[in-house]
């Protein structure tokens, strides 16, 4: 995959799990996902691969 499109899937992953977090900590309402646990967990693993995706990586030799 090209370093542009991993960049550009992290950065949405980030941004997503980012708004999860915050609808099931209960910060954003209005939601199903409002305080609501599983989602609080849905969001930080999506945020931590978004943020793996912006990492940049030594390439394989």
């Amino acid at each position: 995959m090209s370093r542009k499109l991993l960049t550009g899937l992290g950065i949405v992953l980030l941004l997503l799990g980012g708004v999860w977090t915050a609808q099931g900590l209960g910060y954003l309402e209005g939601s199903f996902m409002t305080g609501q646990q599983l989602w609080t967990t849905i969001g930080l693993l999506c945020a931590g691969g978004g943020l793996m995706l912006l990492i940049p990586w030594p390439k394989k030799r």
